[in-house]
């Protein structure tokens, strides 16, 4: 089937929130008496999301009694930086030019919450809207469930099958291989050296943004 739209993960892959993402956790840590986190221990592990900086800072699990705290703590620290450091990655907004160009749809499904993704979405200066965007908390559940990936769809318009995904993280390659969209990682996100991406269910792999064209 003909590719119609293409649909984005947004921490890791359209966007370099790891700053910012860190910045809050390094506040919180510092409000608990714990030592800070440096940046190249918290950017492989920035797409997932609150809770799993949680567990690098203070090694609280979802499962431990506190999580449910530090996690509202977390997200009020967010709420002071969210945007003070975020950019586009190098070639995204190149790449959604390009696209557009070619009569594509682009859009984002992302696990941030709605209420850090409204405002920050419009700041980013993207070249064009996005046609759709979905937030961890539009749907029932998140990625990796399908509802996401099948509400952006509806959204648009478009089957899942004439969608192509792209993002950073197991979670993004299993909700667009289970929803029929094919899936694309982008090499340039947060990927820890413990991932085992071999074992992911990607169609296939770009080292930068641009590179996506070929596949076109």
């Amino acid at each position: 089937m003909t590719i119609q739209a293409v649909l984005f993960d947004l921490d890791g892959t359209l966007a370099d929130t790891a700053l910012d993402l860190g910045g809050a956790l390094n506040s919180l840590l510092r409000k608990h008496g714990l030592p800070e986190k440096p940046m190249e221990e918290i950017r492989p592990v920035a797409s997932h999301g609150a809770s799993g900086l949680i567990m690098l800072g203070a090694g609280i699990s979802t499962f431990h009694p506190h999580h449910d705290r530090w996690r509202k703590n977390y997200l009020a620290e967010y709420e002071q930086c969210f945007d003070k450091d975020t950019v586009l990655f190098d070639g995204i907004n190149e790449l959604i030019g390009k696209l557009v160009g070619r009569g594509l749809k682009w859009g984002i499904i992302t696990n941030k919450p709605q209420t850090f993704t409204d405002r920050l979405v419009p700041k980013l200066a993207f070249a064009e809207e996005p046609a759709v965007v979905v937030s961890g908390d539009t749907c029932e559940e998140p990625k990796p469930s399908v509802k996401p990936m099948r509400h952006a769809c509806a959204e648009l318009g478009i089957p899942p099958e004439a969608c192509l995904y792209v993002g950073d993280a197991e979670r993004d390659m299993i909700a667009a291989r289970k929803a029929g969209m094919t899936s694309v990682l982008a090499e340039w996100g947060y990927i820890s050296q413990d991932d085992t991406v071999e074992d992911w269910p990607v169609d296939f792999s770009i080292e930068k943004p641009l590179d996506l064209l070929k596949h076109l």
